[in-house]
Formats: C-alpha cells, sequence, structure tokens
C-alpha cells in the first residue's frame, strides 16, 4: 500500500488531500500543532477509513526540532514516504514597512524552512526508492508581488526558488517534483472575509487536481501547477479581513 505524508493535515487543503488520498487506499502520514484538532481528525479517520494506516503526530512545524522529530519519527514508526506533500503555511498580510517584528520570520519558518529540514530528513530513505513524488505547496505569490502579503510573498518565492532547485537534484532519482501554485483558496486564512464563495478557489477541487496530477505522471513531471480563481487574483485592493 503506498504511504503519503501530508503537513499540516487538520485544515483547509492538508485536510482535502487527506480526505482523496484515504478514500484510494493510502497510508497517511500527518501533523498539526493544534492537539485538539490533531486528536478529532484521528477520530474521524478511524471512523471513516478503518483499513488504512494513519499516523499522526503533534508538531509546530515553525520549529526546526519539532519538524526533524516528526520526520525521525515518521521514519521510525509509519515508514518511507512514496509521497511527501510539504503543504503546512500560514499567512499574514502586511506590507514591508508596516509589518510587525518576527512576522518575517514566522513566514520564513513556517512556509520554507519547515519544507526544507523536513524533505532533508526523508530524502536519503527515498532517493534509495529510486522513486517518489513531492508536492511543494507554493502560491501564485511565488511569482507576483502582491504589495498587502510582503512576508509571505517573500517565503513563497522562496518556496518556488527550493521546489526548482530540489528538481534537479532529484532526476537521477526518479523523484518527481511538483510547484503547485494556487491563487486565494478558501481556508481559514480568509475567515471573516467579506467576499463571496465564487471569488475564491475550492480546497476540494485543488486537492482533486493534485491527486489526479500524481496518479497520471508515470512518463512525465508536471512541474508546476498554476491555478486562479475563476475571476481572477484577489490581492489587496479587494480583500478584507
Amino acid at each position: 500500500m503506498s504511504k503519503v505524508l501530508i503537513t499540516g493535515g487538520t485544515r483547509g487543503i492538508g485536510r482535502e488531500l487527506i480526505e482523496i488520498f484515504a478514500s484510494n487506499g493510502f497510508d497517511i502520514a500527518t501533523c498539526s500543532r493544534n492537539e485538539k484538532d490533531l486528536n478529532n481528525l484521528v477520530k474521524e479517520i478511524g471512523v471513516t477509513f478503518k483499513n488504512i494506516d494513519f499516523f499522526a503526530y503533534q508538531c509546530d512545524v515553525s520549529k526546526k526540532n519539532d519538524i526533524i522529530n516528526f520526520g525521525e519519527n515518521v521514519l521510525k514508526n509509519f515508514g518511507i514516504p512514496d509521497l511527501l506533500i510539504n503543504n503546512a503555511g500560514i499567512f499574514i498580510p502586511g506590507t514591508i514597512s508596516t509589518e510587525t517584528d518576527n512576522i518575517f520570520e514566522t513566514h520564513i519558518n513556517t512556509n520554507i524552512a519547515s519544507a526544507y529540514h523536513l524533505t532533508r530528513i526523508l530524502l536519503p530513505e527515498m532517493k534509495k526508492n529510486k522513486n517518489g513524488f513531492i508536492f511543494n505547496m507554493c502560491s501564485t505569490a511565488s511569482i507576483t508581488a502582491y504589495t498587502g502579503s510582503a512576508s509571505y510573498c517573500i517565503s513563497k518565492f522562496a518556496m518556488l526558488g527550493f521546489s526548482k532547485l530540489l528538481r534537479e537534484e532529484l532526476k537521477p532519482y526518479g523523484i518527481k517534483v511538483c510547484s503547485v501554485m494556487p491563487g486565494a483558496t478558501l481556508t481559514s486564512s480568509w475567515e471573516g472575509t467579506s467576499l463571496p464563495i465564487d471569488r475564491f478557489i475550492n480546497s476540494k477541487e485543488l486537492a482533486d487536481l493534485m491527486y489526479s496530477v500524481y496518479k497520471n505522471s508515470n512518463s512525465m513531471d508536471v512541474e508546476e501547477l498554476i491555478i486562479r480563481p475563476l475571476k481572477g487574483d484577489v490581492n489587496e485592493n479587494n480583500y478584507n479581513n
């Protein structure tokens, strides 16, 4: 049975990814910093998907030691993932000149450093298998400078660079790397917005797309996915948190 590791699996896109992969019989490992949310997820999965192995670990991905411990525990207690989805992230709007202290560090540690450290833990074992797949959750903010999302954009530009480099390094090992760049997706990051639902990407549709890419990439690597809301970008001029 195939194994998938999905960071940030209790909410939003991560939760939808767990649903689609579990529905197709994958064993799943995930993490969350919120113990209550994680326990609720374990109960839900146990009821709905009785025939899969589900490994859940409390972890604050913004902390280097936490994410390294998570990776080591995955290898020890779950096994080598066939698929790694670096999904966990955070979005705090702001501009370079007005952001409060530590907003930059929070974005960097959560959105890019976590993926870097976790991937480094898993790669030696994945490379031995000469096979595998990695999705890195980037953003349209990886290629577009949204002026109301300064540190978020910086972290996502870095995530795309990390993903591109990883793709080149892993070609000899048969490990595919896909940079997923969605625009505004209706998750908890947008709680309180006054915008209608149709201004956002549906997180389930995004998860279904990623699953389809994974299942239909035997002879090719879909290196980048750019997905925007049907009516175009949501930016600092038309959102209201």
